[in-house]
C-alpha cells in the first residue's frame, strides 16, 4: 500500500470512531441532565445502535454491494449524519430527539462496515496490514473522550456540544470519503437474497452443539453489555468522579493492549479458556462498578473500567475468530454477519430495554441506587458463564461439511 492511501485509510478511520466517541459514551448522562429523561427512555436512545446493527446489512447488501462505490455510500452517509446529529442537538425533549437520534444510527451502522471494505481492498495482506490502519479508530475514539474531560463539557452541562462536535467531524468526513481511494460495488449484476443479507447461510453452525452454546452466551452477555455502554458514564458523573468521558478512554486502551496480546493468549489458553475469562472480566467488572465510589474504593472504578480490554477482546474478538475458524472458507461472511446480528442487533436490543427498566426501578432521592443496579449484569454475566462452561466443548474441527 502507498503511503497516500496509507495515509487517507488512517484518517477515515481515525475520524469514523473520533465521531462515535464524542457523543455515544456521554449520551446517557446527556438525556438524564439536559433533557430530564428516564432510564426506559435512556434505554431506548441506546436502542437506536441494534436497531441500526439490524438494518445496516440490508443498506451494505441491496445498494452498496451492488450499484454504487463504497467511498460514495460512506461520504453520502455521514453527510446525512451530521446534519441529523445538529438537529438532534437542538432537541428540546427525549421526543423530539429520539427520530433524529434513530436516523443517524441507521445510517451510522453500515458505515463500520464501508470502511472495513475500503480499507480491505487496498490491502494485499489485510492480516498484517488492517491492524496498523484499524489503530487510528481506537485512537480517534480514546481522543474524543480526552476532548470531552479536558473541555470539562460533563461538570459544567455542556454535553449537547459533543453533538455539535460530533456532526461538524461527521461532514469533514462525509466530504473527505469522496476522495478515499476508489471501492467498486463487489457483487454488481449479482443477485442477493434475504438469506445472504443476513448471513442464514451460516444457520447450519448451529447443528454445533459447542458453537450453538456460544451463540447463546452471545447474545445472552449483551444484556450486561448493555447496561456498561448505556449506564457507566451516567454512573460515574452521579458517584463524583471528574472528567468521567476522559477516564472512560482508558477502556479503549486497554483494549488496543489486549488485542496486540491476543494471538499469544490464544495459542496458550485456547478457545474456551478465553472466553470464560472474557465472561469473568465482566462479573468482576460490575461488582467493582457495584462496590466502587469515588471516595473510598475510586480503584475499583478505574479497575472496571479498565478491565474493558479483557471484557471485549478475549469474548468478542475470539468469538469472532472461533466463528471464522469453523465455518470454513465457504461460509466465512456468512457467519460472520450472523453473529453480528445475533449480538449488536437482538442481543443489545434486549439488553438496552431490559437496562433501562432495571435503572428506573432503582431510582432513589437525588439518584439512584448503584449499588442495586450493578449487582443485576454480575448476575446475568454468572449465571451465563457457569451454563457456557458446562455445555461448551471447544473442538477444533472445521464445521463447513455440517453446513448446508
Amino acid at each position: 500500500m502507498n503511503l497516500n492511501n496509507r495515509i487517507k485509510l488512517s484518517t477515515m478511520m481515525f475520524l469514523e470512531f473520533f465521531i462515535w466517541g464524542s457523543w455515544f459514551v456521554t449520551m446517557g448522562t446527556y438525556l438524564g441532565k439536559n433533557l430530564l429523561s428516564d432510564g426506559v427512555q435512556i434505554g431506548s436512545a441506546y436502542s437506536t445502535q441494534s436497531l441500526g446493527a439490524i438494518i445496516a446489512p440490508f443498506i451494505i447488501g441491496l445498494i452498496a454491494d451492488r450499484f454504487f462505490a463504497a467511498q460514495k455510500i460512506l461520504g453520502f452517509l455521514h453527510l446525512a449524519g451530521g446534519i441529523l446529529l445538529w438537529f438532534a442537538s437542538t432537541s428540546l425533549n427525549f421526543e423530539s430527539f429520539f427520530p433524529f437520534i434513530l436516523g443517524y444510527m441507521i445510517a451510522y451502522m453500515p458505515t463500520l462496515a464501508l470502511v472495513n471494505s475500503i480499507s480491505f481492498k487496498q490491502m494485499k495482506d489485510p492480516g498484517k496490514e488492517f491492524p496498523s490502519i484499524r489503530v487510528f479508530g481506537t485512537i480517534g475514539w480514546i481522543i474524543a473522550g480526552l476532548a470531552i474531560g479536558w473541555l470539562n463539557w460533563e461538570q459544567e452541562g455542556s454535553l449537547v456540544m459533543t453533538f455539535k462536535m460530533a456532526s461538524v467531524a461527521s461532514i469533514i468526513l462525509g466530504l473527505f470519503s469522496f476522495i478515499l481511494p476508489h471501492t467498486p460495488p463487489v457483487k454488481k449484476g449479482e443477485k442477493t437474497s434475504f438469506g445472504d443479507i443476513i448471513g442464514l447461510d451460516a444457520i447450519g453452525l448451529l447443528k454445533n452443539k459447542s458453537y450453538l452454546m456460544f451463540f447463546l452466551a452471545s447474545v445472552a452477555i449483551c444484556i450486561p453489555l448493555a447496561f456498561y455502554y448505556n449506564f457507566t458514564n451516567p454512573f460515574l458523573n452521579e458517584v463524583g468522579m471528574k472528567s468521567a468521558a476522559g477516564v472512560q478512554s482508558l477502556g479503549q486502551v486497554s483494549e488496543t493492549l489486549f488485542m496486540l496480546l491476543m494471538p499469544l493468549f490464544f495459542v496458550r489458553l485456547g478457545v474456551k479458556k478465553m472466553l470464560a475469562i472474557g465472561m469473568f472480566a465482566w462479573v468482576v467488572r460490575y461488582l467493582f462498578f457495584a462496590f466502587g465510589n469515588a471516595e473510598a474504593n475510586y480503584w475499583m472504578l478505574i479497575g472496571g473500567i479498565v478491565l474493558h480490554g479483557i471484557c471485549y477482546d478475549f469474548f468478542f474478538v475470539t468469538g469472532q475468530i472461533y466463528t471464522d475458524r469453523l465455518a470454513g472458507e465457504r461460509f466465512k461472511s456468512a457467519a460472520q454477519g450472523f453473529i453480528t446480528l445475533a449480538t449488536y442487533g437482538v442481543g443489545m436490543l434486549f439488553g438496552s430495554i431490559i437496562s433501562g427498566m432495571v435503572v428506573d426501578k432503582y431510582v432513589i432521592d437525588g439518584g439512584h441506587d448503584w449499588h442495586g443496579i450493578w449487582v443485576i449484569p454480575a448476575a446475568i454475566a454468572t449465571v451465563v458463564m457457569v451454563l457456557f462452561l458446562i455445555f461448551f466443548k471447544d473442538s477444533n474441527k472445521p464445521a463447513s461439511e455440517t453446513v448446508k
